[in-house]
């Protein structure tokens, strides 16, 4: 089935797709590798210098990331995350195949959202991210869609590199698939199941896909280990689901009013009316919307990145419910003006009264004031609708309502969405951000180059020994030396630089000198009062666990060390 083009509609994807580039790309290395970043970025980096590390299991992105620190002739934290930030990038064009189901300018309307999503946008600045899953699954299954036999078994192999998170997205898939086969099997037509049977048996889908698999599962096959890393990603999500993550459910119901209000909103009513008057997309994308959350909050190991398999049919339904309105009558044009002044006035009222409280003690008057006149804005903001509904027309009050609510809370998520892209700096925590984020990484790293070039004429000549401090992120940072990784420390020997935890060392201090160093910080999400998530909604502000280490550098290694011994 194919679908009117309307005009610019080129144009207007190319403005997606370059506010996607931009939220993605802007200060992309800015913010130091994670652990849970660096482990497969070391292991790119290692198949780059030809080694044959064990594989985590996520193939595809330590596979092709290789190939960018083999041409680059290192690893950068730009490089490691280059490739995620191109594929949700590139995730604004699947609407396109997907036009005729949504309508055209519904599937535009998803494209912008998809592009200055906050949750979208963190996990595309993240190194082996859920974004390689969502994206080229949802590009399989357009082009399956389209009769596109080769590019769905391409991008159906791609899916399977992709990491854990995948089965998560099928499981949901095939789920809501089974639900609605089941409520529409006596409507389903006879060409549409000739339709499907014979595309599933059709020889394009299966030849590009098992070609795929072997040479980008196996980086053409100088990789053999890549295929078992992806069949591992098979227990590894099974292992998420028999252990805990300590993220409460009501972390993630938080987070979809935060960072995405806009959609929540229109969520509410495309589900009310389109339930009401059967309309077979709606009810179809909020079966998938239901399943998709109720894995992500059932499931024991649960993270925000969860979440990523929720946005997607949350946005198509939030796109159907804005385009439908639209249209507004010329005669109706002052009118709907007025309501959405009126309504965006009240809202920006509502906020600053909101942000007002985060100054004030929780028990004083002024609070207690604040609190009352933020309840009674709402309550007006209510009852504007209401009359403007009685006085005019509820269409109106309707269209002018969802507008003006949409320019406030666009703005909310808009401003998410700069937060979750790190371009505020670190001191502004996030949901959607990693734990165990490094403080002092850059700082760290310097340090270590210039002693090494102060007392061996080379800034990467000193080796570092890390004594009992497991973190991917450490080593990540200081790849241009050479690192050894042990328990303890052999007392007799004296390596050039060591990194220990905060504690007293007699051994060292009296041949080394320390100095500490910020690593490692996360913030206190479930230990927290009303007031801490106040603040930080207001504020991105938000208490914080800090982990120090110490890196102790032999004497022989400062240029005034004859001087410091000398009798």
């Amino acid at each position: 089935m194919t679908y009117r083009h309307f005009k610019h509609e080129g144009w207007l994807y190319a403005l997606a797709f370059l506010f996607a580039i931009i939220l993605r790309f802007a200060q992309l290395g800015a913010m130091p590798l994670t652990d849970a970043e660096a482990a497969p970025a070391l292991q790119a980096l290692h198949i780059a210098q030809g080694l044959k590390p064990a594989l985590d299991p996520h193939p595809l992105y330590i596979l092709s990331t290789a190939i960018l620190f083999f041409i680059y002739g290192g690893g950068t934290d730009f490089l490691a995350r280059l490739l995620p930030a191109l594929a949700g990038s590139v995730l604004i064009f699947a609407p396109l195949l997907f036009a005729d189901r949504i309508k055209p300018r519904s599937s535009l309307v998803l494209a912008f959202f998809i592009a200055l999503d906050p949750g979208l946008v963190a996990l595309s600045r993240q190194a082996a991210s859920p974004i390689f899953a969502v994206a080229f699954l949802f590009f399989a299954w357009g082009y399956y869609d389209q009769n596109k036999a080769s590019l769905a078994g391409f991008f159906a192999a791609l899916v399977l590199l992709s990491g854990p998170s995948i089965w998560a997205g099928i499981l949901g898939l095939v789920i809501t698939l089974g639900i609605l086969r089941f409520i529409h099997s006596r409507r389903a037509t006879t060409e549409e199941k000739v339709r499907h049977s014979t595309l599933q048996l059709n020889r394009e889908l299966y030849l590009p896909f098992f070609a795929t698999l072997l040479t980008a599962g196996t980086l053409f096959f100088i990789v053999p280990n890549g295929l078992s890393a992806a069949l591992a990603s098979i227990p590894a999500f099974i292992h998420d689901w028999l252990t805990s993550s300590g993220v409460p459910a009501s972390q993630l119901f938080f987070s979809l009013f935060i960072y995405q209000p806009l959609g929540v909103l229109l969520v509410v009513f495309a589900i009310i009316r389109g339930w009401q008057s059967g309309s077979s997309r709606i009810i179809n994308l909020s079966i998938w919307l239901f399943i998709a959350f109720l894995l992500a909050i059932l499931n024991p190991s649960r993270q925000i990145s969860d979440l990523a398999w929720v946005l997607i049919p949350l946005w198509a339904i939030a796109s159907l419910e804005l385009i439908r309105n639209v249209d507004v009558f010329t005669e109706e044009r002052s009118e709907v003006a007025g309501v959405v002044f009126l309504t965006a006035f009240i809202w920006t009222f509502a906020w600053l009264d909101f942000s007002g409280l985060t100054t004030l003690p929780v028990e004083s008057r002024e609070y207690i004031m604040r609190f009352w006149l933020l309840v009674g804005s709402l309550f007006l903001l209510v009852m504007s609708f209401l009359l403007v509904a009685a006085g005019w027309s509820i269409r109106v009050a309707r269209i002018g309502g969802i507008w003006g609510l949409a320019l406030a809370f666009g703005t909310l998520g808009l401003a998410g969405t700069i937060g979750a892209a790190g371009l505020r700096g670190q001191n502004f925590p996030e949901l959607w951000w990693l734990p165990e984020q490094p403080v002092q990484a850059h700082l760290l790293a310097s340090t270590v180059s210039d002693v090494s070039e102060w007392g061996l004429g080379h800034d990467h000549a000193a080796a570092v020994t890390i004594v009992d401090v497991y973190s991917p992120a450490l080593e990540w940072i200081l790849r241009e030396h050479q690192v050894f990784v042990v328990k303890s420390l052999d007392a007799s020997s004296t390596p050039e630089i060591v990194i220990t935890p905060l504690q007293d060392n007699p051994v060292l201090s009296s041949a080394y000198r320390g100095q500490d160093f910020s690593w490692r910080q996360t913030p206190l999400w479930n230990v927290t009062v009303p007031q801490d998530w106040v603040r930080w909604v207001a504020l991105r502000e938000m208490p914080q666990s800090g982990e120090t280490i110490i890196l102790w550098v032999r004497d022989d290694l400062f240029l005034n060390s004859a001087s410091m011994t000398a009798p």
